[in-house]
């Protein structure tokens, strides 16, 4: 086969004369072995530019997962409440009374790195669609946030804009920003990371899912129109970033909160409508992802008349069509003859609602345009077909050097209260008043506590005596020093969290942010965490029922960032009385810590602030000691004994305490069973997992 020119029967459009092949599937990012791969899928016919273009967009690892599929395998996915797993716009758990949470994170990394506000922004309102897509009204919204030193200009330029454009989208779109974390490391100066969770609640009869089924029922674009933004954003999401990168601008969607905030009227009114077959968000790769996962998940193809498109721009391809990321837009699948009657419902909220084409036999995507067949593919390999890799993982040199050394502190005599307050100043551990005061955190009126004022944040389910306690957790340090542990720790210390907020964790929606996978030694760290994550879900018996992969986290002239897993953990709670706060309450109250601590500082917040760098063994966990305690406390707060609780984490117990205490008009009074300097720093300063709870006086 040559690959020297680009040939085809199916006429190009655009139509580039005598262009080098090689040179298009490349700057795509197709390897040599897919692009053969592509042809053999098209019973040997050379792809055209516009299949080309939508075959990258699917294969690639923002779509595809094609570099991580096999490890995500191995999570513990089923429950006894599951109703909906991965493989849909989010999971979905049963809570009783007929109601169901639906939840997921998803990742906005590359577009916050070259155009933050937009970028964030349109992270927030993908991952809203991603839920009400499912039939949920989206309820709360957290954030997890990574950047470099907050000294770099740059670095507070990216800072400044990512939580403005937050809090931009969620504020107008009218779902609360309800909690969250950040963390500051030089390792994210170069590619910041943007992770968003949303969480909706839904009537088990009212779950809808992405899928084509029916020959003849209509294929129904509704929403926003279709512009230019967001072509091949899929794509540049699954490359490394580099100096060219800002070239790539047009490829970050641009958002509109009020727009979303009809879309989801709209949306929640029509699923009402028994035609309705099938609905999924346009998200990543657009109207080419939502029209190929629909069929393949039916077991059908698709006819598609891109005449009929709505567009924002005259004489638009094909190809930017179907590639666009344009935001807030819908694809349903409705019962022939009930289009008019859907169509109605959205032109109320003046909404586009548009049939652009139907439902078909023969298991292919095929388009039409100007009254010509521009491409046909066939739908299970573009999706079900698709490449996946097993690369083989290298152990770095620095991880032996690290299970065989301890790293200790050298603090001088009489200065652990200086220490103490240096870590209160660290940018991850000091207040993020400046950032949650921007998040309209009210709206809806359902919120009874924000990670600022509880382990986990707490949205009341209202009609009911239930609330959801809401998490995301994630320590790159140690995942970078042992990424087993380091996976292990990030679990459960969302499960404590969860815990300690007076609820039961009852499921998992895993963010993965790592480097290049082609990189063996990036690759064993995902692998190695990932063993940890799915080793402590099954210990704590939380299903993983969705999630997100976003790989090639790295600026060429800056390396990878660390390997970043965050677990977004939902809890329930059974009975508000349970719901259990950070703060202390009562003078004359006994304070508990509930763990063992050993002297474990390899990469602590005191080790980053002392030292500069990682290095040394990470803090260990026994997985059945945290059973235990776990037990002991959620049954301790049913019983009314705790008043308050808090997971010891970031600093320590000195950084718990001092956070247990701010605001509260109490101080405390603590025992320290030692003598020396360096005895107190490791009771006060290690990060051991543990947790700090605060006893109601007899």
């Amino acid at each position: 086969m040559s690959l020297s020119l680009f040939v085809s029967d199916i006429p190009l459009y655009p139509a580039p004369e005598q262009i080098h092949i090689q040179k298009i599937y490349t700057q795509m990012g197709v390897s040599d072995e897919e692009y053969e791969h592509i042809v053999a899928h098209l019973n040997g016919r050379l792809p055209n530019y516009t299949e080309l273009g939508i075959f990258s967009v699917l294969w690639s690892e923002h779509c595809s997962y094609k570099n991580t599929k096999l490890q995500l395998k191995k999570f513990p996915t089923q429950g006894k409440y599951v109703l909906q797993g991965p493989g849909e716009g989010a999971g979905v758990i049963d809570i009783g009374d007929n109601m169901a949470v639906v939840f997921k994170i998803e990742s906005h990394n590359h577009p916050s790195a070259i155009e933050p506000y937009q970028g964030a922004a349109t992270g927030v309102g993908g991952i809203i669609r991603d839920i009400f897509s499912m039939g949920a009204r989206p309820i709360a919204c957290l954030n997890s946030l990574r950047f470099g030193e907050l000294n770099n200009a740059r670095t507070r330029y990216l800072f400044e804009q990512v939580v403005k454009g937050i809090a931009g989208y969620g504020n107008c779109v009218g779902v609360p920003t309800v909690g969250g974390e950040i963390y500051f490391d030089e390792a994210y100066s170069g590619n910041p990371l943007v992770n968003v969770m949303c969480v909706g609640l839904l009537q088990h009869q009212h779950l809808q899912k992405g899928i084509a089924k029916g020959i003849g029922n209509a294929v129904m674009y509704v929403g926003a129109a279709t512009g230019k933004d967001g072509i091949h954003g899929a794509t540049f999401a699954s490359e490394e970033l580099s100096e060219k990168s800002e070239a790539k601008r047009p490829a970050v969607q641009i958002g509109d909160p009020f727009m979303e905030k009809l879309l989801i009227e709209a949306c929640l009114e029509v699923i009402h409508h028994p035609a309705v077959v099938g609905m999924q968000d346009m998200g990543a790769a657009g109207l080419s992802c939502s029209s190929a996962e629909m069929a393949s998940k039916g077991d059908v193809g698709i006819v598609l008349n891109l005449d009929l498109v709505p567009q924002r721009e005259q004489n638009m391809s094909a190809y930017e069509m179907m590639l666009s990321e344009s935001q807030e837009r819908m694809l349903l699948v409705v019962k022939k003859g009930a289009e008019a009657d859907i169509a109605a419902m959205f032109h109320k909220w003046d909404l586009y609602a548009v049939k652009i084409g139907e439902v078909i036999e023969e298991k292919v995507l095929r388009l039409l345009h100007r009254n010509e067949i521009v491409a046909e593919m066939p739908v299970h390999g573009l999706v079900k077909d698709a490449p996946v890799y097993q690369r083989q993982g290298k152990a770095p040199v620095y991880f032996a050097q690290n299970c065989n050394s301890a790293y200790i502190p050298d603090i001088a005599d009489n200065s652990v209260f200086d220490i103490w307050k240096q870590l209160l100043a660290q940018p991850t551990i000091a207040s993020k008043r400046y950032v949650f005061e921007q998040y309209d955190y009210m709206v809806q009126t359902n919120t009874v506590g924000t990670s600022a004022s509880s382990d986990a944040s707490i949205v009341r389910i209202r009609g009911t005596q239930k609330a959801l306690a809401l998490t995301v957790d994630g320590n790159a340090r140690y995942v970078y020093l042992n990424p087993e542990i380091g996976g292990k720790i990030a679990v459960a210390e969302a499960v404590r969290n969860i815990i300690a907020s007076g609820a039961v964790p009852i499921g998992v929606s895993d963010g993965l942010n790592y480097g290049s996978p082609e990189n063996p030694e990036i690759f064993w760290q995902l692998e190695q965490s990932v063993n940890g994550m799915a080793a402590a879900c099954r210990a704590f018996e939380v299903p993983v029922i969705g999630g997100n992969v976003s790989l090639y986290n790295e600026r060429s002239n800056s390396g990878a960032v660390l390997p970043t897993p965050i677990i977004a953990m939902v809890g329930l709670i059974e009975d508000t009385t349970h719901i259990t706060t950070q703060k202390v309450k009562n003078a004359g109250d006994s304070l508990y810590v509930i763990g063992t601590t050993r002297p474990e500082f390899g990469g602590s917040e005191l080790q980053k602030m002392l030292q500069g760098h990682l290095f040394g063994a990470c803090p260990q966990i026994d997985l059945n000691e945290a059973l235990i305690i776990n037990h002991c406390l959620t049954q301790a707060i049913r019983r009314g004994i705790i008043r308050s609780a808090h997971d010891v984490s970031e600093g320590g117990i000195a950084v718990a305490l001092a956070e247990k205490l701010f605001g509260s008009g109490l101080g405390a009074q603590i025992t320290i069973p030692c003598h020396s300097t360096q005895e107190r720093c490791m009771l006060l300063f290690s990060e051991r997992p543990k947790s700090l709870p605060r006893e109601r006086s007899s």
